[in-house]
């Protein structure tokens, strides 16, 4: 479920229309509705009643400060990647005891920073990866607490890209290598190993791969506590699916879920640990884009919009389907064919092929839906184009909670050489007189948005994307 509806033919995000959103801060833009963000967190939470897991939002599928911080205040924890990431959950106000540090190549000075804040847990990938994380504890005059990343070689039946718990996969250590590596780690300083750690994959859509895990995962708590190791909570990692595509199967609820948990983990008296990211905000957020042109081609026609590819790459990375709605009811016609491309120079620049929607037209909004996750942090500035602004909704009110990246900000990324500067330049030939210097357009000054409840949106710039 989520808060986009149509509203006298106009769609809406919670109470606030799409249209009055785009005059204010121009397009494309993400747009986060805050009433779905809190609902799918509150159904999580309270399908594992009883239970009391500790909830650790995966800071990776929506890393914006205002989307952190909707979950701290709800109670959430954080699941963590990087040192960045550390950082934007202690600033969303989430305590140390409630941040995993999870992730495959974690670095030396990653490892550090996390220990002198005190993080929750470390998750650990690999043989090498103890002996690092022992060794820089010690030398701080720290204990960490760990689970080792346990890979069972199971198949979650998803994309290949987002599947983790085969044997082919980077991530984990080796289901049969979990006994050796407990006991080595337990002989190690600074180290306190208390829990195990297994997650499959994302976008799961099976329960079977799930529960084989989990059984997988209890048999070996079993086996670790019987050697003498005080195994005592288990961390189940994330990946519950969303609905993407209208009309398709609609993934497992959360209630169903948790039963496979109970099931799977009834008397182990261990704590629990769960890593939604996906299921949080992927239909909390959706990418709103303005119609460039209709283009008619000699075998298709092109609806060319001014998102694309380095705003969602999902389609093009992932194959990935995203409802499209477009912002207005009002135009009538027959539904036709199209594709939905973006003005990359890119073939792979799509947001939807062989799609059927009602009749579009230049300057018309479209919504792509279902954009909340691994969108905008996966977005990119290939063909120089700005990061797009980013939205939250919250009743009649909105704000832009990230602004759009001026063309000033993104050139002024870059440094020339000392041998470019003017001071290092060979004296001018008199009777060739270079060009003058050209500057980048200024852009127009920013300006607050229409209407109460408005918050510091801003105005596109002149010449640039809407």
């Amino acid at each position: 479920m989520h808060h986009f509806a149509y509203k006298g033919g106009e769609l809406y995000a919670e109470k606030v229309s799409l249209e009055r959103i785009a005059e204010a801060v121009g397009t494309p833009f993400y747009c986060y509705s805050t009433a779905t963000i809190e609902r799918h967190y509150k159904v999580l939470a309270q399908a594992f009643k009883g239970l009391d897991p500790l909830i650790c939002y995966a800071v990776k599928a929506n890393s914006n400060q205002a989307v952190l911080t909707t979950l701290a205040r709800l109670g959430a924890g954080m699941d963590v990647v990087s040192e960045g990431e550390i950082r934007r959950a202690l600033t969303a106000g989430v305590k140390p005891d409630k941040i995993i540090f999870a992730g495959v190549g974690k670095t030396r000075g990653e490892i550090a920073f996390a220990l002198r804040h005190g993080v929750c847990q470390f998750n650990v990938e690999s043989d090498q990866e103890i002996d690092f994380i022992s060794e820089i504890a010690t030398h701080l005059g720290a204990r960490a607490k760990v689970a080792l990343r346990i890979n069972p070689d199971v198949d979650a039946k998803t994309h290949k890209k987002i599947a983790t718990g085969k044997g082919e996969a980077k991530f984990g250590i080796p289901y049969k290598d979990a006994m050796r590596l407990y006991a080595k780690a337990d002989r190690l300083a600074g180290i306190d190993v208390n829990g195990v750690h297994m997650h499959i994959g994302s976008q799961l859509t099976d329960l079977a791969p799930v529960e084989k895990a989990f059984t997988l995962m209890r048999q070996l708590v079993v086996r670790l506590r019987a050697e003498g190791h005080d195994i005592g909570h288990v961390d189940l990692g994330g990946g519950l699916g969303v609905p993407y595509k209208a009309g398709s199967e609609i993934p497992p609820h959360p209630d169903d879920y948790a039963q496979i948990v109970r099931k799977c983990f009834a008397g182990l008296d261990v704590k629990l640990m769960l890593e939604p990211g996906r299921l949080i905000v992927a239909n909390a957020g959706i990418l709103v884009s303005r119609v460039i042109a209709v283009k008619k081609g000699s075998e298709r026609t092109f609806v060319v919009v001014d998102a694309a590819m380095n705003d969602l790459i999902r389609p093009t990375l992932y194959e990935a389907h995203h409802e499209i709605w477009p912002a207005s009811e009002k135009r009538k016609g027959n539904n036709v064919l199209v594709d939905v491309v973006g003005p990359i120079c890119e073939t792979g620049d799509y947001l939807a092929l062989g799609r059927k929607l009602p009749p579009l037209a230049a300057e018309d909004l479209i919504a792509v839906m279902s954009a909340g996750a691994y969108g905008a942090v996966q977005a990119g500035t290939y063909n120089s184009r700005p990061l797009v602004p980013e939205v939250l909704v919250r009743g009649d009110q909105f704000a832009v909670v990230r602004q759009r990246q001026t063309y000033d900000e993104l050139i002024g990324l870059d440094r020339l050489a000392p041998w470019q500067t003017a001071s290092q330049q060979p004296s001018p030939n008199p009777e060739r007189a270079p060009p003058p210097a050209v500057k980048p357009p200024a852009r127009k000054p920013e300006a607050a948005s229409a209407g109460a409840g408005a918050g510091a949106a801003t105005k596109r710039p002149s010449g640039g994307r809407r």
